[in-house]
């Protein structure tokens, strides 16, 4: 059901509306028969609290339906997923993405500066689609981390609670996950959409890092290499 005029501080000519969402093709499926729920000013943007048109869709056979979280406008300003929340291009968390190319993120997280801001980049946008746009080159370590393919394990079903309790009578029929669930002190369960959005203190994000920390850096193992050569030599 549409937000009315009184539920949200925003003047109704910045709610925003549009014809199709910003997702990444992860988050579309694998489907070539996509149909979509479209809802004008559906619910409330995760990050700025502006009411904008929700798009509700499965990705495929044996998935959860998907929807968007987040506005156009947030989602253009980082490039990331209205859906997932991570990097259109690359695939990965913000937060590696931003250590990686060392983009230092302004987003005011405050109320009234956030509407502000939100309401000048519009004109912003705008005036950069008519341009072309601008493109960032990525850094090694970010192009040997980012996805070469679509993730869709990404969109499967959430875990049936009621299987985990044993009191789950719909066997195979159930559009749920039988599985154990993981650690509920793992810091992957603890995940939030402003945190991935701002990339503070996002989990998944961080255990990448770690990850990409102990990588092996290939240029000084080529150094490595040629010294050792020239020493045979």
């Amino acid at each position: 059901m549409s937000l009315s005029k009184t539920t949200n501080t925003y003047n109704r000519q910045n709610w925003e509306d549009s014809d199709f969402p910003i997702v990444c093709e992860t988050c579309l499926g694998d489907s070539p028969y996509l149909r979509m729920a479209k809802e004008k000013y559906g619910k409330e943007c995760e990050v700025c609290a502006r009411p904008f048109t929700v798009f509700r869709w499965c990705p495929g056979a044996r998935m959860r339906f998907k929807k968007t979280e987040i506005c156009q406008t947030c989602a253009r300003l980082r490039n990331a997923c209205q859906t997932c929340l991570l990097d259109l291009e690359y695939g990965l968390p913000l937060q590696v993405r931003d250590a990686a190319l060392k983009i230092k993120e302004q987003i005011p997280k405050s109320d009234v500066n956030k509407e502000y801001f939100v309401q000048n980049m519009d004109s912003e946008l705008a005036k950069m689609d008519e341009a072309g746009g601008k493109c960032q080159n990525a850094s090694d370590v970010l192009a040997k981390m980012a996805r070469k393919a679509p993730y869709y394990e990404r969109n499967r079903p959430h875990i049936c609670s009621f299987w985990v309790k044993g009191e789950c009578r719909r066997g195979e029929e159930c559009p749920y996950r039988h599985e154990r669930p993981t650690d509920p002190e793992d810091p992957l369960s603890n995940q939030n959409f402003k945190d991935r959005y701002y990339g503070v203190n996002d989990p998944v994000a961080e255990k990448m890092m770690n990850r990409a920390s102990e990588m092996p850096n290939w240029r000084n193992q080529r150094i490595k290499q040629s010294q050792h050569f020239m020493l045979a030599t």
